[in-house]
């Protein structure tokens, strides 16, 4: 990538994750018209996968992630390259299901999947796994991913308001950063943590920035788009300059059929790997539109960033993914109180819920979401409860077609 060229002595490492270039005047290889940063995400994954074998042959260790309360900033700044690992396929999960069982979270039989079918070229080449103890399924899942790969588990704690829990969570950071410096020979510093955190705030405020069109009475672009526009790997400096250039040209792009004919739907629930998509295409090939993502694969992690001037970095990014309102935690009042602070920002027509089959934590916490939907928010929700299989497919189509037409009626 050339320099800058209003800044002729930046020296933008394409191979550092820790160090991304300053933003650039002359992006040079981003492609050309309305769609070019839309479409240029449509080969994320064989693009992030040449990615990563680059960075391996270059020395750097692969490492594979869980969840979003593994700090990509701690990774990064150990030289290496975090890799999110979460399986969003369905032809992964009859092989699991010969181990696990088979009402199970299709996230969980799909990522262990992969791993029996050794068909995910980056838990071929990971040098370690962090994984995350959130819900009991995933734990005993990585019992069984851990005989033959390497792993280091973090313990979360589960009360978010116990005082002792923010301590425990950042002795289980500094767990990690000494098994780190020890499996890859290497010393994480602060001066390491502090590029590696200026790096992250940086993604995370583009992709804010994107996910803050959809704001707009007439957003540019639909919300499986927006989904679509990150990477499995952060950081990559050719996304970067995708990010930057989707931010200049989107705005005032029309969709078609047009936006502001179609419902305002604010996703939340569980996460969407890629390739688990069904049913926000479902929602949107019936005409709703949805403007906001509450999940983690939406804005839920992107939406606070670490503290790039604090003594402590290490303190600060344990600040940072300790605040994440996931259902494991308990009581998880941030979630209600993000969720109502998204539907006045965004504007939605309706709340649906996504939970995943056996779910336990976001199924059972969805009665507390419906209650603030429908009795503080004022709006109509919907509740979805399914699989990877599309074998209910035409059952969740007719659900969304009614509730649209009912807002319609209104």
């Amino acid at each position: 990538m050339s320099k800058c060229c209003n800044n002729k002595d930046a020296e933008p490492n394409s191979s550092d994750p820790c160090n991304p270039p300053t933003p650039s005047c002359c992006i040079g290889t981003t492609p050309t018209g309305g769609d070019g940063p839309i479409t240029w995400f449509d080969d994320m994954v064989p693009r992030s996968i040449e990615y990563a074998e680059e960075q391996k042959r270059a020395g750097k260790k692969i490492v594979g992630i869980m969840c979003e309360y593994t700090p990509r900033e701690l990774i990064m700044a150990a030289d290496g390259v975090p890799v999110c690992l979460c399986g969003g396929s369905a032809a992964m999960i009859p092989k699991a299901e010969e181990t696990l069982p088979a009402n199970l979270c299709p996230l969980i039989k799909s990522t262990y999947g992969y791993s029996v079918e050794k068909a995910n070229p980056f838990l071929e080449m990971a040098d370690l796994l962090v994984a995350e103890t959130t819900c009991d399924g995933k734990k005993k899942m990585y019992e069984l991913l851990s005989r033959n790969r390497p792993m280091h588990v973090l313990e979360l704690p589960q009360k978010p308001d116990d005082p002792t829990a923010f301590e425990h969570w950042l002795e289980e950071l500094r767990k990690l950063k000494i098994a780190m410096e020890s499996t890859f020979g290497t010393d994480i510093t602060d001066c390491k943590l502090k590029k590696a955190i200026l790096a992250m705030n940086r993604e995370r405020k583009l992709r804010r920035d994107l996910a803050a069109l959809m704001t707009s009475d007439a957003p540019p672009l639909t919300g499986h788009e927006l989904l679509n526009m990150k990477s499995l790997i952060s950081c990559i400096t050719s996304d970067i300059e995708q990010y930057e250039k989707a931010l200049e040209i989107l705005p005032g792009r029309t969709l078609s059929p047009p936006a502001e004919d179609r419902i305002r739907v604010l996703l939340t629930g569980v996460p969407m790997p890629h390739g688990a998509e069904r049913v926000m295409d479902i929602i949107e090939d019936n005409g709703g539109l949805v403007v906001c993502q509450e999940n983690c694969t939406g804005l839920k992690p992107i939406l606070e960033d670490v503290d790039a001037d604090a003594t402590d970095p290490l303190r600060a990014i344990a600040e940072k993914y300790f605040h994440l309102p996931c259902s494991v935690m308990t009581k998880n009042d941030a979630r209600l109180d993000l969720i109502k602070n998204l539907s006045n920002e965004y504007r939605p027509d309706c709340v649906i819920e996504l939970i995943w089959q056996a779910c336990l934590t976001y199924d059972i916490e969805s009665a507390r979401v419906r209650e603030l939907v429908e009795e503080e928010i004022k709006l109509p929700y919907l509740k979805i409860e399914t699989d990877y299989s599309p074998s209910d497919s035409a059952r969740i189509t007719v659900r969304v077609q009614a509730l649209f037409e009912t807002i319609r009626g209104r």
